[in-house]
């Protein structure tokens, strides 16, 4: 079977009898994938760095159903300027996570491979912060689907932009203004006012959240992730200790 070249982003890893590996590949042409690197525990010549988590690299891979074969991989960047950092490594292992549970097998997402690859060149120069995992967040959920409903009341139609909205206990099918629900976190008008600008630049570092919109945020958003997740994410404990709030 001829290996097809790809270009890739580990989003996952882990050692699989005395001498290979298994690693998660999120892929530019394939999207998720996941393949048998044979001998890599034993000798780092054939792949060196590039099967470390959230290193790209251009891989070598026969495609079949279940675990491809790695074949081979040439490492594109390791991010040092992340290795060099917990609160960076934190932040870039956490989001490779938050992919992998997402994203089905077998399904191409160019725009989500390009936010990741996006998110990892800006930590590889700048530091790590709330802002910029939840400008993350909030553009995976929008390019998945499960854009949270920050535009228009339900009850009433009022752009929640000039009204802000209410977090009521539950889910998040719709969020209402203050005048049509009662209860619940307040998500303030310029909460929503960010968010929405989130979606619109696809630069990190551009949106800025203070102290007290970031609260509001990370609620709606922790609550929309864990509506779609089926397990927790383990790399959540590590970025909370890690987290920089600004």
């Amino acid at each position: 079977m001829k290996a097809e070249e790809c270009n890739a982003i580990v989003i996952g890893a882990m050692d699989y009898r005395e001498a290979d590996r298994i690693v998660t590949l999120f892929t530019l042409e394939h999207g998720k994938v996941r393949g048998l690197a044979r001998g890599a525990r034993k000798s780092r010549r054939r792949f060196g760095a590039s099967l470390e988590l959230f290193a790209r690299l251009r891989a070598s891979l026969q495609l079949r159903d279940g675990l491809c074969a790695l074949q081979d991989a040439d490492l594109v960047t390791v991010y040092p300027g992340i290795r060099r950092d917990l609160p960076r490594i934190a932040l870039a292992g956490y989001t490779c996570e938050l992919v992998d549970q997402f994203l089905p097998d077998g399904m191409p997402n160019p725009r989500l491979f390009r936010l990741l690859t996006t998110l990892l060149e800006h930590l590889d120069q700048a530091e790590a912060c709330s802002s910029a995992r939840r400008f993350f967040e909030v553009n995976l959920l929008n390019i998945l689907g499960y854009r949270p409903p920050i535009d228009a009341c339900p009850g009433c139609g009022a752009d929640l932009a000039a009204t802000g909205g209410l977090l009521a206990g539950g889910g998040l099918h719709a969020i209402p203004c203050p005048a049509c629900g009662s209860g619940g976190r307040t998500l303030s008008p310029a909460t929503v006012h960010l968010l929405r600008t989130s979606l619109r630049t696809g630069r990190f570092g551009v949106v800025r959240f203070p102290a007290d919109l970031l609260a509001e945020a990370g609620e709606l958003l922790d609550r929309a992730i864990a509506s779609h997740l089926h397990r927790p994410i383990k790399s959540l404990a590590f970025l909370r200790e890690m987290d920089r709030p600004v």
